[in-house]
């Protein structure tokens, strides 16, 4: 059985028809109105991209689809993780179907690769994991999800959370997360035995959230990059936010980049508007594996968020003061096949901020039709003319699920 996307402009290039057979694009030639297949997706001459991949998101933590609330949440992260452990439970529908509506928002809007945290702790136990769970097994037709599991509440605070994470580990989670080793814990060698120790056993990858500043950011991001190198685990390692390992001196900057790039290590960014970050052309000059995500969306953290990653992308830009082509084109290279390769370090990866990869033969056909002018037309307008396809097959058009 062959499937033809007909007359799509494939990253904004010259219409053609796009053949995908057993969840791959097999040919990309140029329009034929006289071509024929089994089954034919029109693309009506919109954009042809790849789908987005959603690497920092927290499905258990949402509100979406509920009525909006006042911001209730303190500065610093235990306080607002106290307020959300006071409010979760609270909310107007169940937990599994506040996460299983948000998932399916998030596909119909064109993402059908994730990475999800799963908040873990004395508190909820693995109550929340397992939503996150059963939403992964409910959309395993449309998405691909992986979980992480995320001691959110850190994991020396309070007695009996390495253990919980490890239950997760057991049950599924296939990544081991971590936050603010001498920040939350303020035990930086302890937190990172328990992350990497549970990671080496379960054989499982490491993503770590980062908002510790300056030279307290690159003290824990070299522990990171210590224990990285001496397991051998290039390739499985990933920084989330790391907001300011840029605001030190233009020498830590250019060594943590050729760090990161000799030992593989992956980034994950929600766009913040933050200054201080790594600049995004230089890790892309250096083959940093980088992905975007929508991080808590409409919840008890934060009022930002709507499950849709064009959205994100068009914030990736403007946080980073984009305005050429070629830069907000590289956003959208960033959320789609960029975080792609955070997931899997053996798929492809962008090479610069001018690489559109992803659209040829034997590219996984994990795509989107998205109404545009121009890519970067498309995420400035954030058009809603969209058809998602995942393993080759239509999942959602015009941001419904199908």
């Amino acid at each position: 059985m062959t499937t033809m996307i007909r007359a799509a402009r494939p990253w904004g290039g010259p219409p053609s028809d796009v053949l995908i057979a057993d969840g791959k694009i097999t040919e990309v030639l140029s329009h034929d109105p006289q071509r024929r297949a089994d089954t034919i997706v029109e693309g009506r001459g919109r954009l042809l991209v790849p789908s987005f991949s959603d690497v920092h998101v927290h499905l258990d933590s949402t509100r979406i689809g509920l009525p909006f609330r006042e911001h209730t949440g303190a500065p610093g992260v235990w306080a607002m993780m106290m307020n959300d452990r006071k409010n979760w439970r609270s909310a107007e529908v169940p937990l599994q179907e506040r996460v299983r509506n948000t998932l399916g928002s998030m596909i119909a809007r064109g993402t059908t690769r994730v990475r999800s945290y799963a908040q873990i702790d004395v508190d909820c136990g693995l109550e929340r994991f397992e939503a996150v769970l059963a939403a992964k097994e409910h959309f395993r037709d449309q998405a691909d999800v992986e979980i992480i599991a995320f001691p959110q509440a850190g994991l020396l605070r309070e007695a009996g959370t390495p253990a919980l994470m490890e239950e997760a580990l057991k049950a599924g989670a296939t990544v081991m997360g971590g936050i603010d080793p001498c920040t939350l814990d303020r035990d930086p060698v302890e937190h990172l035995n328990i992350v990497f120790g549970l990671a080496e056993k379960y054989h499982a990858a490491v993503d770590i959230h980062l908002h510790e500043p300056g030279e307290l950011g690159v003290f824990s991001t070299d522990l990171i990059l210590e224990r990285t190198r001496a397991l051998g685990m290039q390739g499985q390692v990933t920084l989330s936010h790391a907001y300011q390992l840029g605001s030190v001196s233009e020498a830590t900057t250019q060594r943590l980049i050729a760090e990161f790039a000799e030992l593989d290590v992956s980034m994950a960014s929600v766009a913040p508007s933050v200054s201080g970050i790594l600049p995004l052309p230089l890790l892309a000059e250096a083959g940093v594996r980088f992905g975007l995500g929508e991080d808590g969306q409409r919840d008890y953290w934060s009022p930002y968020g709507n499950t849709d990653m064009l959205d994100r992308t068009w914030q990736l830009a403007f946080t980073n003061n984009f305005r050429q082509d070629e830069l907000i084109e590289h956003c959208l290279a960033i959320a789609t096949i960029g975080g792609a390769s955070v997931l899997d370090a053996s798929s492809q990866r962008l090479k610069g901020t001018a690489d559109r990869p992803g659209l040829e033969p034997g590219s996984p056909a994990e795509l989107l039709l998205v109404d545009g002018e121009t890519v970067a037309a498309a995420v400035m307008d954030r058009g809603k003319d969209r058809t998602v396809i995942h393993r080759g097959a239509v999942v959602a058009d015009q941001l419904r699920l199908v």
